[in-house]
């Protein structure tokens, strides 16, 4: 399973994001896209299998990945304070992969009906929702 992670600003939600899917499915191959260097360094010291950085590497891996994990502002043009730009967005959205979507309440982004939950509680569903995917997929593998 290739899982594209994609954050902003200093990485520390894709940090914890590629750490904890590495401890839960370690055979996956991790992918970190952050829209700067300080996001795809911080990821990549996670234990991400790759890692890069813009707008292009965004596009580009969306094609590739199986799963796409990030904030909610990755689906919307000029979210995480300017840093997805609309191509960023358009590629996450138009991607054929399964996106996981954490909402966060922040950068004039509120979401209606989702509880307000802390970063390890949304980290820890977002983990168990990878979890599930990847035994979905081995389940329909041709062993």
């Amino acid at each position: 399973m290739n899982i594209l992670i994609i954050d902003a600003q200093g990485g520390g939600i894709g940090r914890q994001l590629v750490a904890a899917v590495r401890e839960t499915i370690p055979g996956a191959e991790i992918t970190a896209v952050g829209t700067n260097s300080l996001a795809a360094s911080a990821m990549r010291k996670a234990g991400a299998d790759h890692a890069a950085t813009g707008e292009n590497a965004v596009i580009v891996a969306c094609r590739r990945a199986d799963v796409i994990v990030g904030p909610i502002g990755i689906v919307i043009a000029d979210a995480l304070y300017g840093e997805i730009t609309p191509a960023m967005a358009a590629a996450v959205g138009q991607s054929a992969a399964r996106r996981i979507l954490i909402p966060f309440n922040h950068c004039d982004n509120l979401v209606v009906g989702v509880p307000d939950l802390s970063v390890g509680a949304l980290l820890q569903e977002t983990t168990e929702i990878l979890r599930r995917l990847a035994a979905e997929e081995a389940a329909s593998s041709p062993t």
